[in-house]
């Protein structure tokens, strides 16, 4: 099975000894499947989108289109022009005397205009007329992505939650899944659960619940001595009442391990390893894993070396491994996989060489990716985001490509495969 090299990415030996420095002085072990935790720079930056980025160490660099500050000022929009079209004429000469009369008043009001700040919507408008370029018209029947405007249509807020101190301490690439349960009388609890991740040299290994309902966190007892090893860049998912945990880093290496946590006795929780058979992965991290009714199809992901293309199914009922085997090769790490249907779109994500902005469908039937002509102006390339599907519609929220950390929201919008949520009677034969 071959694999795509990662190019400029720190090389990962068995052992702790290998550290970089940030620019703080902070060390820590190299994760073999972390992006690097120096100071990302944002992607609200006033550069034309022709200057040069400087080159990340880690990844490679590739064309941004830079976006204007979302508290820009009105004397700050001059960059909706090139600086090759910056105008260079100068202003009618005032008489002395208006001069005189009015500089105080000049003075001040360039003073307030330089800290006044545009309004959300008025910015959100800016960069989108800014950033937005002219493209064909996509057809009825065509999938097109839209840039998505929260301050009208959808309002963020930051719920203020109960018992903040049995919540989770500040981490990233952990897992979170959604626990529905059934309360009788048409009514249902719905329950976030967190695991695992890390914050710079930390790594976690604990279980943390959020109320959706509530907002209250807790902490459940769960027997010390049969948790998983601490991890992140794993991924998880709900089984018959049961917590999956499959892969992630450790700081050290790769993982390839699997355990479940059966959820549905509270005050008994225990986790237990799942001995496999088959064809497993190679351990791996920021892979992408969707749940198919009773089978795990695990699909690329990255040991801090290659960058995989290869798709693996796990059979949770008979604890067997399968590889598929793949008319295409079509590595990726860092990229989000949602199933829609019998297809699995994934956007996004590394591919060993670049930060990607590719669309591609992995039929579930077949076992094979199809292409999909998609319209539109995509969002910039980029991984480690967040996709989700809602009303036939793929929202993707953030990521980072290296270099820029991203705060947009864009929408992908299925039209004509709008009916694919739909399609729920298939198996997958492996």
């Amino acid at each position: 099975m071959s694999q795509s090299r990662l190019p400029n990415s720190p090389s990962v030996s068995s052992s702790r000894s290998s550290s970089f420095t940030r620019p703080g002085g902070f060390q820590r072990p190299e994760s073999p499947t972390l992006p690097p935790e120096n100071e990302p720079r944002s992607t609200h930056s006033f550069a034309d989108s022709r200057d040069e980025v400087p080159t990340s160490p880690y990844y490679p660099t590739h064309p941004i289109r830079s976006l204007p500050d979302a508290n820009v000022s009105y004397e700050s929009t001059s960059f909706h022009e090139p600086k090759s079209r910056t105008r260079s004429k100068s202003r009618p000469s005032v008489p002395s005397s208006t001069s005189s009369i009015h500089k105080s008043s000049t003075s001040s009001r360039t003073k307030s205009s330089k800290s006044y700040k545009a309004p959300d919507h008025l910015a959100t408008a800016i960069e989108i007329s800014t950033t937005n370029a002219i493209t064909t018209p996509a057809p009825a029947a065509g999938m097109y992505w839209s840039r998505t405007l929260t301050y009208d249509t959808m309002i963020w807020s930051k719920p203020r939650t109960v018992h903040p101190q049995y919540g989770p301490p500040p981490c990233r690439a952990h897992s979170c899944t959604v626990v529905e349960k059934d309360l009788g009388y048409g009514k249902k609890s719905h329950q976030l659960y967190f695991f695992g991740g890390g914050n710079g040299p930390d790594y976690f290994q604990d279980v943390y619940v959020l109320d959706a309902e509530t907002l209250a966190w807790s902490k459940p007892d769960i027997e010390p001595l049969s948790r998983p090893s601490k991890r992140r860049a794993h991924t998880s998912c709900l089984w018959e009442n049961k917590l999956v945990i499959i892969g992630g880093g450790d700081g050290a290496r790769a993982l390839d391990d699997v355990h479940m946590l059966d959820i549905s006795k509270p005050g008994q929780l225990k986790w237990e390893k799942l001995e496999t058979y088959g064809h497993p992965p190679p351990a791996r991290g920021y892979h992408t894993s969707n749940l198919v009714k009773d089978k795990l199809v695990v699909f690329g992901g990255s040991d801090g070396h290659d960058c995989f293309e290869d798709v693996h199914v796990l059979d949770l009922k008979t604890a067997r491994w399968s590889q598929i085997e793949l008319d295409r090769k079509i590595p990726r790490l860092a990229h989000t996989s949602t199933q829609v249907g019998s297809y699995v779109f994934v956007i996004g994500g590394h591919d060993g060489r670049r930060y990607s902005q590719d669309v591609l469908l992995f039929n579930l039937v077949t076992m094979s990716w199809e292409a999909r002509k998609v319209y539109g102006v995509a969002p910039n390339p980029r991984g480690y985001h967040t996709t989700v599907l809602y009303d036939s519609r793929l929202y993707v929220l953030g990521g980072y490509d290296g270099k820029n950390v991203f705060d947009d929201v864009h929408m992908l919008e299925l039209s004509a495969c709008a009916y694919l949520p739909q399609i729920t009677n298939f198996e997958i034969d492996v």
